[in-house]
C-alpha cells in the first residue's frame, strides 16, 4: 500500500509519495530484522495496529505539536541572540566559546528519546529503531555543516548589533525559496515570491545603511567580515533546511526527528571542540570567566549554560517545523521571529534603530503577512477541496483510505500516535 505525505497550509508543491507497507506479516518481519525488540509478536502487532492514517488539519494531536515545536523556536531564536551577544558585549571574546555552546547541549535530547521508552513506558518503539547506516551518516554531515553555520553565525554575531545581525539573517529565506524549487521542487506562488522580494529588498537597503552602524572601536574591514559571516550562515542555514525537509520525506515519525538532530548536535559539537582545543580548550574558558568576563565568574557560566538550552529550543523548534510542514514555512516562522529580535537587541542593549532599520523592519513584516495570506487562502482551498471529494467518494473512504488519497486529499504519512505526541 502506499500513501501520500500531506501538503500542509501554505505548501504549494506537489503531493509526494512515501511507499510504506502496512501488512500485518511484513510490519512484523520489519519491526524483527530492523528494531530487533525483545517482544516481536506483541510489539509488530501493536504498531501494526498503531499505523494509522491521520489528517492533519483534524487530527488533535497534530496541532498541538505544532505549536509545541514553535513555542521551541520562538523561545529558542529569540533568547539565543540575546544570550550570545551578552557574552561579547561583557568582553567575551571566544568565536569558538559562541560556537560549542549552540551544540552542546545534545545530552538535553536524550530526555526525549530514551525516557518515554525506557523509564515511562509510553511507547513501544524503541530508539533509534529503523535507523539505516544511510541516515546516520547523513545526520553526521548534515551537523557538521550545521557546526560550520553555527562558526560564521558566532562570527557575524561578534562584530554586529544583534538588529542588524538579525535582519540580515532574513535574507536566507530568498535563499531557502531558490534552493526548495531545485531540491523539493516547491512551487513558486505570488505570495512566496512577493515576500521573498520584500525581505531581500530589506536586507539590502540594510546593507546600504550599514556602515553608520559600527559598534565603537570596531573596524570598518571588521565590520564587513561580520555582514559577510551573517549572510554566509544564512545561506548555508537555507541550504540546511530544504535538505532536512528532502531526508524526512523517509522518517516516520518525530521521535526519529529528534534522534536525528542528536547525531547532528554531537558532529557540530565535535568541530567546534576541535576548534576550542585548537584555540586553547576548555581552560581558556575557566581563565576568561575569572579575568576577562565583567560580570565575573558566575554571570559567565550562567551565560553559558543558559545559551546551551536556548540553542537546543531553537534548532529542536526548527526541526519540528520543517517535518511537520515544510521547509520555506519553517523558514518564513524564523524570518518572522527576526522583528522581534531586532525589538530586543534596541529594549535590552540599546542598539539603534532609525529610519533605514525602521522601513527594513517593515518589509519584512510586510513580506511575511503576504506570506500567512497566502496560507490561509490555500488553507481554505484545500479545505473545499477535501469537503467535496468527502461528498463525492464517502462510502470508497469509508471501505479503504487509498481511495481518498487517490482522490486529492491531503492525508498525512503513516505515524506512531504513541510518538507524535
Amino acid at each position: 500500500m502506499e500513501t501520500k505525505s500531506p501538503n500542509p497550509p501554505g505548501n504549494h508543491q506537489p503531493h509526494r509519495s512515501i511507499p510504506i507497507n502496512i501488512d500485518h506479516n511484513n510490519t512484523h518481519n520489519n519491526l524483527q530484522n530492523q528494531c530487533s525488540l525483545s517482544q516481536n509478536q506483541s510489539s509488530s502487532s501493536s504498531s501494526s495496529s498503531s499505523f494509522v492514517t491521520i489528517n492533519k488539519h483534524n487530527n488533535s494531536n497534530y496541532f498541538p505539536l505544532l505549536v509545541i515545536n514553535f513555542i521551541f523556536l520562538f523561545v529558542g531564536s529569540v533568547s539565543s541572540s540575546l544570550l550570545s551577544k551578552y557574552y561579547f558585549i561583557h568582553k567575551g571574546s571566544s568565536i569558538w566559546v559562541s560556537t560549542w555552546v549552540q551544540s552542546a547541549g545534545f545530552p538535553l535530547l536524550f530526555l526525549p528519546i530514551f525516557l518515554p521508552y525506557y523509564l515511562l513506558k509510553s511507547t513501544q518503539r524503541k530508539p533509534f529503531c529503523r535507523f539505516t547506516p544511510r541516515l546516520f551518516l547523513l545526520s553526521l554531515l548534515i551537523g557538521l555543516l550545521l557546526g560550520l553555520n553555527n562558526l560564521l553565525f558566532s562570527w557575524g554575531n561578534s562584530y554586529l548589533p544583534v538588529s542588524t545581525s538579525s535582519l540580515l539573517l532574513s535574507s536566507q529565506l530568498a535563499f531557502t525559496l531558490i534552493l526548495s524549487v531545485i531540491i523539493v521542487k516547491q512551487k513558486i506562488t505570488f505570495s512566496n515570491l512577493n515576500c521573498v522580494v520584500l525581505l531581500v529588498t530589506s536586507s539590502f537597503l540594510l546593507a546600504l545603511g550599514s556602515s553608520h552602524d559600527k559598534p565603537q572601536g570596531l573596524t570598518k574591514s571588521k565590520y564587513f567580515l561580520g555582514f559577510a559571516s551573517t549572510v554566509g550562515a544564512g545561506l548555508l542555514f537555507a541550504l540546511y533546511l530544504p535538505v532536512m525537509e528532502m531526508i524526512y520525506r523517509k522518517v516516520y515519525c518525530y521521535a526519529m526527528v529528534v534522534e536525528m538532530q542528536l547525531l547532528m548536535e554531537v558532529a557540530a559539537t565535535a568541530l567546534a571542540t576541535i576548534g576550542m582545543a585548537v584555540d586553547g580548550g576548555f581552560s581558556a574558558m575557566r581563565e576568561e570567566s575569572l579575568r576577562v568576563f565583567d560580570k565575573g565568574p558566575a554571570g559567565y557560566w550562567a551565560a553559558v549554560f543558559s545559551n546551551v538550552v536556548t540553542w537546543q529550543l531553537c534548532f529542536l523548534g526548527t526541526a519540528g517545523m520543517v517535518f511537520m510542514t515544510t521547509s520555506l514555512t519553517g523558514g518564513i516562522c524564523m524570518t518572522a521571529l527576526m522583528a522581534m529580535n531586532v525589538l530586543g537587541g534596541v529594549v535590552v542593549y540599546g542598539d539603534k534603530f532609525g529610519g533605514v532599520k525602521a522601513v527594513s523592519t517593515a518589509l519584512t513584516l510586510w513580506g511575511f503577512c503576504s506570506y500567512v495570506y497566502g496560507m490561509y487562502i490555500k488553507m481554505k482551498e484545500e479545505k473545499n477541496d477535501t469537503i467535496i471529494n468527502n461528498n463525492g467518494n464517502f462510502h470508497d473512504h469509508h471501505d479503504h483510505h487509498t481511495n481518498a488519497s487517490r482522490q486529492g486529499m491531503e492525508m498525512a504519512p503513516m505515524v506512531d500516535i504513541n510518538d507524535r505526541v
